[in-house]
């Protein structure tokens, strides 16, 4: 069945009820979904929250048809942080994992996106889209050039993942100038096959779909993997640059989009 768009509205996050909503949607998909710790704070309180969300812009999907309690109407969320509010603050929170310092040093705009999820009753229809519609809009507001962020494979154990990751390594492997490196704590190598030995259709089945979106986009890599046992996950660091995306999605984020 598929979404009907009249019954979302997006919109950044207003008050402290509309971040804990977040936090909330966050807590059912990281933590009772996917196995990610939590303290023993965030299982009382059923919000997924850490030191960064203060300085995050919340960027959220609500269901405007949704009944009850009105913190379930938040079906999908993304956490945003440009560079210039990050070099004024706590820096960004990708940095715990990659060395970042070729995108902090950058002479223009960057965006860090992160935490982004959606409800399991809101996937495969057009939330994701509409999320992506508002990002291009702020993206266009804040003339930010370079968007990046982790996204994960469920899972600690890099061996099952070979083949994926190999495939990344070789295929979509950033540029020297934006190639950030994943920290020696949680380094997991992604050259583990040569490239005669992928099966590709394989290796994109065990690709998610949301990284497997980005790369459409024209997205890239860093180098390594960073195994995070906190999310019991593996993440890459995916990087976009808004003036080497493929031209039909450059022209989406770059198009006088008030028309």
């Amino acid at each position: 069945m598929k979404s009907d768009p009249s019954r979302f509205k997006v919109r950044l996050a207003e008050t402290d009820d509309d971040i804990a909503a977040a936090q909330r949607l966050r807590y059912r998909v990281f933590v009772e979904e996917m196995g990610a710790h939590a303290s023993p704070e965030e299982h009382s309180a059923r919000l997924e929250q850490d030191k960064f969300d203060p300085y995050f812009e919340h960027l959220l999907l609500i269901d405007t048809t949704a009944a009850g309690d009105p913190r379930d109407a938040v079906v999908g969320v993304y956490r945003l942080m440009r560079g210039t509010v990050a070099k004024q603050g706590i820096g960004f929170y990708g940095a715990s994992e990659y060395d970042l310092s070729k995108l902090e040093n950058l002479p223009y705009e960057t965006l860090e996106l992160g935490r982004s999820c959606i409800a399991p009753g809101a996937r495969g229809g057009v939330g994701l889209h509409l999320l992506w519609d508002a990002l291009g809009d702020y993206v266009l507001k804040h003339d930010i050039r370079v968007l990046f962020g982790v996204a994960s494979f469920h899972g600690t154990d890099p061996e099952p993942l070979a083949e994926p990751l190999s495939h990344l390594y070789h295929n979509h492997l950033a540029p020297p100038e934006l190639r950030v490196t994943a920290r020696a704590h949680g380094f997991a190598a992604m050259d583990v096959l040569p490239p005669e030995q992928i099966d590709k259709t394989r290796a994109l089945k065990q690709i998610p779909s949301l990284i497997k979106a980005y790369l459409r986009l024209g997205g890239f890599v860093g180098e390594g993997a960073f195994i995070d046992h906190d999310f019991n996950t593996i993440d890459v660091c995916l990087i976009m640059d808004t003036e080497r995306m493929v031209q039909k999605y450059r022209t989406f984020y770059t198009r006088d989009r008030r028309a």
